[in-house]
């Protein structure tokens, strides 16, 4: 029988490109994203290399769209799996900056995102009485707090705590929950940080503050969708059953811990 993943955020940026690589992989995968017009364009386009995919249009700070997430993808595959915690959002800003609005945001979408997914798949991994597996999206920013990026920072720190205590209740399920920690990547997200870094630094150029973190990358070049997907395949696979509550850092070498 083939195995069913859910992948939040993923019609574009990692978030597609771990969607893809578990296509790749033989899973039925459930695209789901918040924006709807891409959404459909990412249906489409995986459809047209002849995988086995569904959209599903949510807002993950909803706890009621996570619930609905996981019922319409078990109404189309029948079962579920793997679900994957892609979806975030990032936000740029000097410390003193800081607004009520932005903390909200960014803890409603990265944190309490990851919690009502990882809870609507732990049930229906339960209700099922299957093992099942939930990976979720840290970064190194949930290792290692970086400046400007403090709300971010924080975030993905809650998502390794919120991964380490979903891991000790849930083992006795069968359940493993791990996160993938990616580093720097060309992705929309990161043009954004970047062209906002610009804006308060005097010293920055467009395209500066990207090429200063590379930089500082070991392996000497920045990250690729696919380097993500490389690892989230494996903790979405068997050969990952004996690994659970673990924040697994995937950056060429840039934060080590």
């Amino acid at each position: 029988m083939r195995k069913v993943a859910i992948v939040t955020g993923s019609a574009g940026g990692l978030g597609k490109g771990i969607a893809e690589r578990l296509c790749n992989d033989g899973f039925s995968v459930v695209i789901h994203d918040i924006n709807e017009a891409l959404l459909n364009e990412t249906v489409s386009e995986l459809k047209e290399k002849n995988f086995d995919v569904i959209g599903v249009k949510g807002d993950v700070s909803k706890r009621e769209d996570q619930f609905n997430l996981v019922k319409e993808s078990v109404d189309a595959f029948g079962r579920l799996d793997v679900f994957v915690n892609n979806a975030g959002i990032d936000a740029v800003s000097p410390f003193l900056e800081i607004t009520e609005e932005q903390l909200n945001r960014l803890f409603k979408i990265n944190v309490n995102g990851v919690v009502f997914g990882t809870q609507a798949a732990a049930e229906q991994f339960i209700m099922q009485e299957t093992k099942g597996k939930i990976i979720n999206a840290c970064s190194i920013a949930g290792h290692e707090s970086f400046e400007m990026l403090a709300t971010y920072s924080a975030t993905k720190h809650a998502v390794k705590s919120f991964t380490h205590s979903a891991a000790k209740e849930l083992a006795k399920y069968k359940i493993t929950v791990n996160a993938y920690c990616p580093g720097v990547a060309k992705t929309k997200m990161w043009d954004r940080i970047d062209e906002e870094m610009v804006k308060y630094s005097d010293d920055l150029k467009s395209g500066e503050a990207f090429e200063k973190f590379s930089s500082e990358i070991a392996l000497k070049r920045y990250q690729t969708p696919e380097d993500v997907a490389n690892l989230v395949s494996f903790l979405a696979s068997d050969d990952s059953d004996y690994i659970t509550g673990q924040a697994i850092l995937t950056d060429g070498g840039l934060v080590y811990r």
